[in-house]
């Protein structure tokens, strides 16, 4: 694994406020289906208050590490610590727990079908800040809507919305509860090139607004340079890069230039 320089940060991604402080530290993680290897030895750490891009082909095995990483997928090997806690080891209470504290913004959005864009917020809100009154949640709905942009989606069905749209309700559901990691898959796939550009600048605005600390799975190049503080390349399963973006930018490896054409 070659290691660029931490600090060699992208002119376009938001300011870093901590980078000493890991959030995130991942070591040796392996996983596999059937025979076939999709993570080896797979090791890094996401810093507090950074946006760390994961770069890598369809197959390399970017979604299977976040999904580890909140036990939705559980690896075979090696250990994931999110806020000190190894997540491999705690039980079931204690998962839900440390879940409450990251939020996952699926590639399909995952928004409920039968519900409205209010319902979908509320629904995921109470279930996790069960102490706040009607009056709170109707005001913390209405500020995740105009924070994505969205101030007058609230009685709107999933399927009256655009795909864009529905990216920012899903945006605004994880965000609704206040999580300090976000973990984002694939969060410009399947979108206009217009609506790709809104939304990464729309990552960057919930980092700066929210404080959190991202892990942005992408082969979106674009969404890449703009949302970038470090990235990290995965190639066959491992890490094979990591460091800047500039550095990426300026390669002439033959595994990393073709992301650059």
């Amino acid at each position: 694994m070659m290691i660029l320089n931490k600090t060699d940060m992208s002119a376009h991604a938001p300011h870093i406020t901590n980078t000493d402080e890991a959030v995130i530290e991942i070591n040796n993680l392996s996983k596999s289906f059937d025979n076939q290897e999709v993570l080896k030895d797979v090791s890094l750490k996401l810093f507090k208050g950074e946006n760390l891009v994961v770069l890598g082909k369809s197959g390399s095995g970017k979604s299977v590490l976040i999904k580890c990483i909140v036990s939705l997928l559980y690896p075979d090997g090696g250990t994931i610590n999110v806020f000190g806690q190894n997540v491999t080891s705690l039980h079931r209470n204690e998962l839900n727990e440390l879940r409450k504290k990251i939020g996952f913004l699926f590639q399909s959005g995952a928004l409920y079908d039968s519900m409205t864009v209010k319902q979908n917020l509320e629904f995921h809100l109470k279930r996790i800040k069960k102490d706040l009154s009607e009056k709170e949640i109707k005001e913390k709905i209405a500020e995740v809507l105009e924070n994505v942009g969205l101030p007058n989606a609230l009685d709107k069905m999933p399927s009256e919305l655009s795909g864009g749209m529905k990216k920012r309700i899903s945006l605004a559901r994880t965000i609704v509860v206040d999580p300090q990691i976000m973990l984002y898959d694939e969060p410009t796939t399947g979108l206009d090139p217009v609506t790709s550009d809104e939304i990464s600048l729309l990552i960057n605005e919930v980092q700066e607004k929210y404080k959190t600390s991202s892990i942005i799975i992408t082969h979106d190049i674009a969404c890449a340079r703009t949302n970038a503080n470090r990235v990290i390349m995965l190639q066959d399963g491992k890490v094979y890069l990591e460091g800047g973006m500039e550095m990426f930018e300026g390669s002439e490896d033959p595994i990393i230039k073709p992301f650059f054409k």
